[in-house]
């Protein structure tokens, strides 16, 4: 019953904190950021996007 009480009371405490910081969504809105990449990495070769880039102009 201990536990049950100090991890709720955390809970609630914790989901208090987000909606001051975060404001209504906060649960949601820091989940988005953790999810979303810090960068995109193009792994195409170089010679093949000059190709592409030479067909466009040809055409």
């Amino acid at each position: 019953i201990g536990f049950g009480a100090a991890s709720s009371s955390v809970l609630v405490w914790q989901t208090f904190a987000l909606n001051a910081r975060y404001g209504e969504h906060g649960l949601m809105k820091l989940g988005a950021a953790r999810s979303h990449p810090r960068y995109l990495i193009n792994r195409r070769r170089i010679t093949r996007l000059l190709k592409r880039q030479r067909k466009e102009e040809t055409t």
